[in-house]
């Protein structure tokens, strides 16, 4: 009995040291959380000019395209309006086929415009946000925090935390950048291009040939 009640206490005494080691060892390096703000420490990159620039670019151009084809719709549409009273059955209906056809290529356009311009603002994006990624481990690594969170969205993973909790600054000095010194403009995608509402009535004109 005695021996197994030593062995208890040994047991015990172990543990007692392990926990205050444990203790010790947690208050020599406790845990530091900091946070930034990827939407500011991007706004006062040089590269989110450029890409505000690109997007813009990129936007026009598909603008343009969507704008030539919604001419040339209206410029067909009119001209089977006037003289579809005149068209043979065959030429008519080809006609309102060819009408369709474009309809459909215009809508199918915005639709994959849309989807272009988000993907071009994906690939533009990666390299100032990978450069962003190293630079916030390099900050975290030099000024020991162990976890660095978002600030940003409006569900924010970050719901309260002191001021010298954020390292935002700290990144953008890493970088070589005065905090402030830049416009604080997002990096948006432009609004996908939009030609006018395309008018389905050319498509299912009905007029009645002269006897």
């Amino acid at each position: 009995m005695t021996t197994t009640m030593n062995k208890i206490r040994v047991a015990l005494a172990i543990a007692a040291l392990t926990l205050t080691t444990a203790t010790a060892s947690m208050a020599q390096a406790p845990l530091k959380i900091g946070y930034t703000s990827v939407e500011y420490v991007l706004s006062q990159m040089p590269e989110s000019k450029q890409i505000e620039s690109q997007l813009k670019d990129y936007s026009t151009q598909l603008k343009n395209q969507l704008d030539t084809k919604y001419a040339e719709y209206q410029t067909k549409g009119e001209a089977f309006q006037k003289g579809a009273a005149t068209m043979p059955d065959p030429v008519r209906a080809d006609k309102q086929k060819e009408l369709q056809n474009l309809q459909q290529s215009i809508q199918e356009f915005q639709q994959s415009a849309e989807t272009s311009l988000q993907q071009k603002q994906q690939a533009l994006l990666k390299p100032a946000l990978d450069k962003l990624q190293q630079t916030i481990d390099a900050v975290a690594n030099e000024n020991g925090f162990t976890y660095v969170l978002n600030s940003d969205g409006a569900s924010p993973v970050l719901l309260h935390g002191p001021k010298e909790g954020d390292i935002s600054d700290l990144v953008l000095k890493k970088m070589g950048i005065t905090p402030g010194a830049a416009s604080a403009a997002k990096v948006t995608t432009p609004a996908a291009p939009a030609a006018s509402a395309v008018p389905a009535a050319a498509t299912k004109t009905k007029t009645k040939t002269k006897k």
